[in-house]
Protein backbone atom coordinates (compact mmCIF):
# COMPACT_ATOMS: atom_id res chain seq x y z
CA UNK A 1 0.00 0.00 0.00
CA UNK A 2 2.17 2.98 -1.10
CA UNK A 3 1.36 6.51 0.45
CA UNK A 4 -0.53 7.71 -2.86
CA UNK A 5 -3.22 5.16 -1.51
CA UNK A 6 -4.25 6.47 1.47
CA UNK A 7 -5.97 10.02 1.05
CA UNK A 8 -3.86 12.72 2.28
CA UNK A 9 -6.15 14.31 4.18
CA UNK A 10 -7.86 14.37 7.96
CA UNK A 11 -11.05 12.84 7.82
CA UNK A 12 -13.34 12.53 11.05
CA UNK A 13 -16.78 11.10 10.46
CA UNK A 14 -17.15 8.97 14.21
CA UNK A 15 -16.67 10.05 17.56
CA UNK A 16 -12.40 8.79 18.35
CA UNK A 17 -12.24 6.25 19.37
CA UNK A 18 -14.92 5.61 17.00
CA UNK A 19 -17.50 2.28 17.68
CA UNK A 20 -15.83 -0.26 15.81
CA UNK A 21 -12.63 0.74 17.55
CA UNK A 22 -14.35 0.55 21.00
CA UNK A 23 -15.93 -2.64 20.12
CA UNK A 24 -12.23 -4.05 19.36
CA UNK A 25 -10.85 -2.86 22.64
CA UNK A 26 -13.46 -4.87 24.33
CA UNK A 27 -12.53 -7.69 22.78
CA UNK A 28 -8.21 -6.66 23.67
CA UNK A 29 -8.96 -6.65 26.73
CA UNK A 30 -9.76 -10.17 26.94
CA UNK A 31 -7.01 -11.28 24.90
CA UNK A 32 -4.05 -8.82 25.44
CA UNK A 33 -2.24 -8.44 28.85
CA UNK A 34 -3.46 -5.55 30.34
CA UNK A 35 0.40 -4.36 30.72
CA UNK A 36 0.87 -3.15 27.55
CA UNK A 37 -0.76 0.59 26.36
CA UNK A 38 -2.07 2.65 23.59
CA UNK A 39 -1.60 6.64 23.35
CA UNK A 40 -4.43 6.16 21.34
CA UNK A 41 -6.57 3.28 21.09
CA UNK A 42 -7.90 3.83 17.36
CA UNK A 43 -7.54 0.98 15.15
CA UNK A 44 -5.48 1.05 12.59
CA UNK A 45 -6.63 -0.55 8.82
CA UNK A 46 -4.16 1.52 6.55
CA UNK A 47 -1.42 3.99 6.76
CA UNK A 48 0.39 6.41 4.70
CA UNK A 49 2.04 9.47 3.94
CA UNK A 50 1.47 11.32 7.15
CA UNK A 51 -2.36 9.90 7.50
CA UNK A 52 -3.39 6.74 9.57
CA UNK A 53 -6.79 5.40 8.69
CA UNK A 54 -8.62 3.96 11.47
CA UNK A 55 -11.43 0.88 10.88
CA UNK A 56 -13.85 3.53 11.66
CA UNK A 57 -13.26 5.40 8.34
CA UNK A 58 -11.12 8.02 10.22
CA UNK A 59 -8.15 9.50 9.17
CA UNK A 60 -5.51 10.86 11.52
CA UNK A 61 -2.96 13.17 11.29
CA UNK A 62 0.01 11.16 12.22
CA UNK A 63 2.93 12.91 14.34
CA UNK A 64 4.04 10.12 15.97
CA UNK A 65 5.48 7.82 13.57
CA UNK A 66 4.82 4.68 16.07
CA UNK A 67 7.48 6.36 17.77
CA UNK A 68 9.83 7.80 15.32
CA UNK A 69 9.67 3.95 13.17
CA UNK A 70 7.96 5.26 10.04
CA UNK A 71 10.47 7.53 9.24
CA UNK A 72 9.72 6.93 5.15
CA UNK A 73 6.08 6.38 6.18
CA UNK A 74 4.16 3.19 6.86
CA UNK A 75 4.12 2.08 3.20
CA UNK A 76 6.69 2.91 1.36
CA UNK A 77 6.51 1.44 -1.64
CA UNK A 78 9.93 0.35 -2.28
CA UNK A 79 10.16 -1.24 1.66
CA UNK A 80 7.09 -3.21 0.84
CA UNK A 81 8.11 -4.21 -2.27
CA UNK A 82 11.57 -5.38 -1.29
CA UNK A 83 10.71 -7.11 1.61
CA UNK A 84 8.05 -8.96 0.03
CA UNK A 85 10.11 -9.96 -2.72
CA UNK A 86 12.66 -11.47 -0.02
CA UNK A 87 9.35 -13.32 1.62
CA UNK A 88 8.98 -14.88 -1.33
CA UNK A 89 12.24 -16.49 -2.05
CA UNK A 90 12.65 -17.50 2.20
CA UNK A 91 11.62 -16.22 5.55
CA UNK A 92 14.45 -17.19 7.99
CA UNK A 93 17.47 -19.21 7.78
CA UNK A 94 18.88 -18.18 10.86
CA UNK A 95 21.93 -15.95 9.81
CA UNK A 96 24.26 -17.74 12.52
CA UNK A 97 23.23 -21.18 10.79
CA UNK A 98 22.98 -20.30 6.49
CA UNK A 99 24.09 -16.94 6.27
CA UNK A 100 22.38 -14.19 3.45
CA UNK A 101 23.77 -11.81 1.25
CA UNK A 102 21.04 -8.97 3.02
CA UNK A 103 22.73 -9.02 6.52
CA UNK A 104 26.23 -8.14 5.01
CA UNK A 105 24.16 -5.59 3.16
CA UNK A 106 23.09 -3.75 5.97
CA UNK A 107 25.88 -4.15 7.92
CA UNK A 108 28.20 -2.37 4.94
CA UNK A 109 25.38 0.57 4.66
CA UNK A 110 25.89 0.97 8.75
CA UNK A 111 29.65 1.01 8.20
CA UNK A 112 29.10 3.61 5.55
CA UNK A 113 26.66 6.13 7.00
CA UNK A 114 27.19 6.06 10.73
CA UNK A 115 30.03 9.25 12.08
CA UNK A 116 33.31 8.68 11.66
CA UNK A 117 35.65 7.18 8.69
CA UNK A 118 37.45 4.44 10.79
CA UNK A 119 37.21 0.69 10.12
CA UNK A 120 33.73 -0.44 11.45
CA UNK A 121 31.92 -3.40 12.22
CA UNK A 122 27.99 -4.01 12.84
CA UNK A 123 25.72 -6.99 14.23
CA UNK A 124 22.43 -6.51 13.74
CA UNK A 125 19.72 -7.51 16.16
CA UNK A 126 15.71 -7.57 16.54
CA UNK A 127 15.31 -4.39 19.31
CA UNK A 128 16.44 -0.86 20.34
CA UNK A 129 16.89 -2.37 24.33
CA UNK A 130 18.75 -5.67 22.57
CA UNK A 131 21.30 -3.36 20.58
CA UNK A 132 21.78 -1.30 24.08
CA UNK A 133 22.14 -4.56 25.64
CA UNK A 134 25.04 -5.92 23.16
CA UNK A 135 26.54 -2.40 23.32
CA UNK A 136 27.12 -2.61 27.00
CA UNK A 137 28.58 -6.45 26.49
CA UNK A 138 31.18 -5.33 23.39
CA UNK A 139 32.38 -2.42 25.30
CA UNK A 140 32.61 -4.28 28.83
CA UNK A 141 34.53 -7.20 27.06
CA UNK A 142 36.97 -5.08 25.01
CA UNK A 143 37.98 -2.47 27.90
CA UNK A 144 37.93 -5.53 30.32
CA UNK A 145 35.60 -3.33 32.73
CA UNK A 146 32.44 -3.28 34.23
CA UNK A 147 30.44 0.33 35.17
CA UNK A 148 28.70 1.56 32.94
CA UNK A 149 27.78 5.58 32.70
CA UNK A 150 24.56 6.55 32.63
CA UNK A 151 22.39 9.86 33.14
CA UNK A 152 19.38 11.68 34.02
CA UNK A 153 16.39 11.33 32.20
CA UNK A 154 17.91 8.41 29.88
CA UNK A 155 15.54 5.55 28.29
CA UNK A 156 17.13 2.84 27.00
CA UNK A 157 14.69 0.15 26.90
CA UNK A 158 12.64 -2.07 29.22
CA UNK A 159 14.75 -5.56 29.13
CA UNK A 160 16.37 -5.88 32.79
CA UNK A 161 19.70 -4.35 32.01
CA UNK A 162 18.23 -1.53 30.34
CA UNK A 163 15.89 -0.91 32.94
CA UNK A 164 18.59 -0.13 35.42
CA UNK A 165 20.34 1.99 32.43
CA UNK A 166 16.69 3.99 32.27
CA UNK A 167 15.95 6.59 34.71
CA UNK A 168 11.95 6.93 34.91
CA UNK A 169 10.47 4.81 37.49
CA UNK A 170 7.10 4.47 36.46
CA UNK A 171 6.28 2.53 34.21
CA UNK A 172 9.58 1.36 33.08
CA UNK A 173 10.95 -0.04 36.17
CA UNK A 174 8.50 -0.10 39.21
CA UNK A 175 8.09 -3.71 40.70
CA UNK A 176 10.19 -5.07 38.08
CA UNK A 177 13.47 -5.15 40.04
CA UNK A 178 16.37 -5.90 41.27
CA UNK A 179 18.02 -4.76 38.45
CA UNK A 180 21.98 -5.05 36.86
CA UNK A 181 24.65 -3.36 38.92
CA UNK A 182 27.40 -1.13 38.00
CA UNK A 183 25.42 1.32 36.39
CA UNK A 184 26.13 4.60 37.67
CA UNK A 185 23.67 7.66 36.80
CA UNK A 186 24.86 11.28 36.42
CA UNK A 187 23.29 14.60 35.94
CA UNK A 188 21.89 15.37 32.46
CA UNK A 189 22.79 18.69 30.36
CA UNK A 190 18.56 19.65 30.59
CA UNK A 191 19.00 23.39 29.65
CA UNK A 192 15.54 24.26 30.60
CA UNK A 193 16.50 23.40 33.61
CA UNK A 194 19.88 23.84 34.88
CA UNK A 195 20.37 26.05 37.64
CA UNK A 196 22.39 28.82 35.82
CA UNK A 197 20.62 28.64 32.89
CA UNK A 198 20.95 27.18 29.44
CA UNK A 199 24.43 29.52 27.89
CA UNK A 200 26.27 27.52 30.45
CA UNK A 201 24.55 24.41 31.25
CA UNK A 202 26.90 22.25 28.23
CA UNK A 203 30.10 23.38 29.88
CA UNK A 204 28.79 22.96 33.42
CA UNK A 205 27.21 19.44 33.43
CA UNK A 206 30.28 18.41 31.33
CA UNK A 207 32.46 19.26 34.15
CA UNK A 208 30.20 17.91 36.75
CA UNK A 209 29.95 14.49 34.76
CA UNK A 210 33.46 14.24 34.56
CA UNK A 211 34.00 15.63 38.38
CA UNK A 212 31.46 12.53 39.46
CA UNK A 213 32.51 10.17 37.31
CA UNK A 214 36.60 10.19 38.14
CA UNK A 215 35.69 10.80 42.02
CA UNK A 216 32.90 8.03 42.41
CA UNK A 217 33.47 5.68 40.25
CA UNK A 218 36.95 6.20 38.58
CA UNK A 219 37.69 5.99 35.12
CA UNK A 220 39.77 3.41 34.90
CA UNK A 221 36.44 1.15 36.22
CA UNK A 222 34.36 2.43 33.62
CA UNK A 223 33.25 0.36 30.43
CA UNK A 224 31.12 2.60 29.13
CA UNK A 225 29.75 5.85 28.64
CA UNK A 226 25.89 5.80 27.53
CA UNK A 227 23.65 8.69 26.22
CA UNK A 228 21.27 9.70 23.50
CA UNK A 229 22.32 12.67 21.68
CA UNK A 230 18.88 13.91 22.03
CA UNK A 231 16.77 11.97 24.92
CA UNK A 232 13.60 10.77 24.00
CA UNK A 233 11.24 9.61 26.46
CA UNK A 234 13.33 11.57 28.52
CA UNK A 235 10.83 14.92 27.18
CA UNK A 236 13.34 14.63 23.70
CA UNK A 237 16.27 17.10 25.85
CA UNK A 238 18.42 18.07 23.75
CA UNK A 239 22.09 18.82 25.71
CA UNK A 240 23.57 21.67 26.29
CA UNK A 241 26.03 22.78 23.54
CA UNK A 242 29.68 21.07 23.81
CA UNK A 243 28.17 18.56 26.83
CA UNK A 244 28.30 15.54 24.30
CA UNK A 245 31.78 16.56 22.64
CA UNK A 246 33.04 16.93 25.90
CA UNK A 247 32.34 13.44 27.50
CA UNK A 248 33.46 12.08 24.25
CA UNK A 249 37.17 13.61 24.65
CA UNK A 250 36.76 12.37 27.88
CA UNK A 251 35.91 9.05 27.49
CA UNK A 252 38.81 9.01 24.41
CA UNK A 253 41.33 10.34 27.08
CA UNK A 254 40.38 6.91 29.46
CA UNK A 255 39.95 4.54 27.12
CA UNK A 256 35.96 4.24 27.91
CA UNK A 257 33.68 3.21 25.37
CA UNK A 258 31.56 6.40 24.28
CA UNK A 259 27.82 4.48 23.08
CA UNK A 260 25.92 6.77 21.58
CA UNK A 261 22.22 5.46 21.51
CA UNK A 262 20.39 6.58 18.45
CA UNK A 263 17.54 4.22 18.37
CA UNK A 264 15.24 7.33 18.28
CA UNK A 265 17.13 10.13 16.89
CA UNK A 266 18.87 7.91 13.95
CA UNK A 267 17.62 7.84 10.25
CA UNK A 268 17.41 11.46 9.19
CA UNK A 269 14.73 12.37 12.20
CA UNK A 270 16.96 15.15 13.19
CA UNK A 271 18.00 17.24 10.09
CA UNK A 272 21.43 14.61 9.82
CA UNK A 273 21.25 11.14 9.36
CA UNK A 274 22.43 10.62 12.60
CA UNK A 275 22.08 13.26 16.06
CA UNK A 276 25.92 12.91 16.74
CA UNK A 277 26.82 14.72 13.71
CA UNK A 278 25.43 17.84 15.11
CA UNK A 279 28.42 18.61 17.34
CA UNK A 280 30.74 16.31 15.04
CA UNK A 281 30.68 13.85 17.73
CA UNK A 282 32.30 10.08 16.74
CA UNK A 283 30.69 7.74 18.93
CA UNK A 284 33.03 4.55 19.43
CA UNK A 285 29.48 2.41 19.11
CA UNK A 286 26.11 3.54 17.91
CA UNK A 287 23.04 1.87 19.02
CA UNK A 288 20.20 1.81 16.19
CA UNK A 289 16.51 0.69 15.73
CA UNK A 290 13.42 2.07 15.10
CA UNK A 291 13.83 4.15 11.81
CA UNK A 292 16.07 1.82 10.37
CA UNK A 293 13.77 -0.34 8.51
CA UNK A 294 10.57 1.35 7.24
CA UNK A 295 8.56 -0.46 10.45
CA UNK A 296 10.09 -4.07 10.13
CA UNK A 297 12.21 -5.14 13.77
CA UNK A 298 15.39 -4.52 13.05
CA UNK A 299 18.47 -2.70 15.19
CA UNK A 300 22.00 -2.60 15.49
CA UNK A 301 24.95 -1.77 17.09
CA UNK A 302 27.66 -0.81 14.97
CA UNK A 303 30.89 0.27 15.84
CA UNK A 304 35.08 0.70 15.92
CA UNK A 305 36.39 -3.15 14.31
CA UNK A 306 38.65 -2.85 17.54
CA UNK A 307 35.51 -3.16 19.78
CA UNK A 308 33.36 -5.38 18.32
CA UNK A 309 36.10 -7.77 17.13
CA UNK A 310 37.15 -8.22 20.91
CA UNK A 311 34.34 -10.33 21.48
CA UNK A 312 34.84 -14.20 21.37
CA UNK A 313 32.82 -16.06 18.60
CA UNK A 314 29.48 -17.06 19.39
CA UNK A 315 29.19 -13.89 21.49
CA UNK A 316 27.18 -12.20 19.80
CA UNK A 317 23.80 -12.81 17.85
CA UNK A 318 20.96 -14.34 17.74
CA UNK A 319 17.75 -16.34 16.53
CA UNK A 320 15.87 -13.86 14.37
CA UNK A 321 18.51 -10.99 14.59
CA UNK A 322 18.64 -9.90 10.99
CA UNK A 323 15.70 -11.58 9.56
CA UNK A 324 15.81 -11.54 6.00
CA UNK A 325 13.01 -9.89 5.12
CA UNK A 326 13.59 -7.04 7.89
CA UNK A 327 17.16 -6.37 6.10
CA UNK A 328 15.31 -6.18 2.87
CA UNK A 329 13.31 -3.19 4.23
CA UNK A 330 16.03 -1.45 5.96
CA UNK A 331 17.93 -1.47 2.44
CA UNK A 332 15.01 -0.25 0.68
CA UNK A 333 14.29 2.55 3.53
CA UNK A 334 18.28 3.51 3.53
CA UNK A 335 17.62 4.08 -0.17
CA UNK A 336 14.23 5.87 0.06
CA UNK A 337 15.66 8.58 2.61
CA UNK A 338 18.75 9.34 0.59
CA UNK A 339 17.01 9.39 -2.79
CA UNK A 340 14.42 11.39 -1.36
CA UNK A 341 16.48 14.23 0.86
CA UNK A 342 14.76 13.45 3.86
CA UNK A 343 17.79 14.23 6.17
CA UNK A 344 17.22 17.49 4.36
CA UNK A 345 13.41 17.45 4.89
CA UNK A 346 13.68 16.47 8.13
CA UNK A 347 15.54 20.09 8.68
CA UNK A 348 12.71 21.84 6.87
CA UNK A 349 9.84 20.19 8.71
CA UNK A 350 11.59 21.56 12.08
CA UNK A 351 12.13 24.63 11.11
CA UNK A 352 8.06 24.87 10.01
CA UNK A 353 7.43 23.46 13.45
CA UNK A 354 9.88 25.45 15.66
CA UNK A 355 8.82 28.63 14.11
CA UNK A 356 5.15 28.19 14.87
CA UNK A 357 5.27 26.66 18.43
CA UNK A 358 7.69 29.08 19.09
CA UNK A 359 5.05 31.81 18.19
CA UNK A 360 2.72 29.99 20.14
CA UNK A 361 4.83 30.10 23.60
CA UNK A 362 4.31 33.81 23.33
CA UNK A 363 0.78 33.69 23.72
CA UNK A 364 0.56 31.08 26.21
CA UNK A 365 2.93 31.51 29.71
CA UNK A 366 2.50 27.40 30.66
CA UNK A 367 4.94 27.23 27.30
CA UNK A 368 8.00 27.03 29.26
CA UNK A 369 9.93 25.10 26.50
CA UNK A 370 10.09 24.78 22.82
CA UNK A 371 13.17 22.29 21.45
CA UNK A 372 14.07 19.94 19.35
CA UNK A 373 15.84 18.97 16.15
CA UNK A 374 14.37 18.32 12.92
CA UNK A 375 11.41 16.38 12.89
CA UNK A 376 11.88 15.78 16.65
CA UNK A 377 10.44 18.60 18.38
CA UNK A 378 8.86 18.79 21.71
CA UNK A 379 6.68 21.35 24.13
CA UNK A 380 7.60 21.16 27.84
CA UNK A 381 4.29 22.60 30.04
CA UNK A 382 4.90 24.60 33.66
CA UNK A 383 2.09 26.29 35.68
CA UNK A 384 3.34 30.23 34.50
CA UNK A 385 5.80 32.26 33.43
CA UNK A 386 7.64 32.04 36.61
CA UNK A 387 6.49 28.98 37.84
CA UNK A 388 8.53 26.11 36.35
CA UNK A 389 6.50 23.79 38.05
CA UNK A 390 5.97 20.57 35.49
CA UNK A 391 2.17 21.13 34.03
CA UNK A 392 1.16 17.65 33.34
CA UNK A 393 -2.52 18.22 33.55
CA UNK A 394 -2.88 21.34 30.91
CA UNK A 395 -0.06 18.80 28.57
CA UNK A 396 -3.48 15.84 29.70
CA UNK A 397 -6.28 18.67 28.03
CA UNK A 398 -4.00 19.68 25.12
CA UNK A 399 -3.24 15.97 24.00
CA UNK A 400 -6.75 14.70 24.58
CA UNK A 401 -8.00 17.63 22.55
CA UNK A 402 -6.04 17.08 20.10
CA UNK A 403 -6.67 13.18 19.74
CA UNK A 404 -10.30 14.20 19.58
CA UNK A 405 -9.72 16.31 16.73
CA UNK A 406 -7.69 13.61 14.77
CA UNK A 407 -4.19 14.29 15.47
CA UNK A 408 -2.02 11.47 16.96
CA UNK A 409 0.23 13.00 19.45
CA UNK A 410 2.48 11.74 21.72
CA UNK A 411 3.77 12.77 25.28
CA UNK A 412 7.32 12.41 27.46
CA UNK A 413 9.14 13.43 30.03
CA UNK A 414 10.10 12.40 33.17
CA UNK A 415 7.55 14.94 34.95
CA UNK A 416 4.77 13.77 33.04
CA UNK A 417 4.45 17.39 30.96
CA UNK A 418 5.52 16.97 27.47
CA UNK A 419 4.49 17.03 24.39
CA UNK A 420 6.42 15.33 21.65
CA UNK A 421 5.95 15.32 17.99
CA UNK A 422 7.76 12.86 15.48
CA UNK A 423 6.02 12.94 12.53
CA UNK A 424 7.08 11.25 9.34
CA UNK A 425 9.68 12.92 6.82
CA UNK A 426 7.18 12.25 4.35
CA UNK A 427 4.33 14.17 5.65
CA UNK A 428 3.01 16.90 3.69
CA UNK A 429 3.44 20.57 4.40
CA UNK A 430 -1.01 20.91 4.25
CA UNK A 431 -0.97 17.91 7.08
CA UNK A 432 1.66 19.59 9.00
CA UNK A 433 0.77 22.87 9.02
CA UNK A 434 -3.35 21.52 9.76
CA UNK A 435 -1.35 19.65 13.15
CA UNK A 436 -0.09 22.58 14.08
CA UNK A 437 -3.26 24.52 13.42
CA UNK A 438 -5.26 22.12 15.92
CA UNK A 439 -2.51 22.09 18.81
CA UNK A 440 -2.52 26.24 18.68
CA UNK A 441 -6.57 25.33 19.15
CA UNK A 442 -5.94 23.43 21.97
CA UNK A 443 -4.28 25.62 23.68
CA UNK A 444 -6.30 28.69 23.20
CA UNK A 445 -9.08 26.91 24.46
CA UNK A 446 -7.40 26.04 28.04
Amino acid sequence: MSSTEVAQARRIVTEIPGPKSQALQERRKKAVAQGVGSVLPVYVQRAGGGIVEDIDGNSLIDFGSGIAVTNVGNADPRVAERAGEQLSRFTHTCFMVNPYEGYVEVAEALNRLTPGDHEKRTVLLNSGAEAVENAVKIARSATGRQAVVVFDHAYHGRTNLTMALTAKNMPYKHGFGPFAGEVHRIPMAYPYRWPTGPKDCGREAAAQAIDQITKQVGAENVAAVLIEPIQGEGGFIVPGEGFLPALAEFCGDNGISFIADEVQTGFARTGRMFACEHEGVVPDLITTAKGIAGGLPLAAVTGRAELMDAVHGGGLGGTYGGNPAACAAALASIEAIESDGLVERAGAIGERMLTRLRALAERHDIIGDVRGRGAMVAIELVQGADDTTPNGEAMGRVVSYCHQQGLVLLTAGTYGNVIRMLPPLVIGDDLLDEGLSIIEEAFDRL
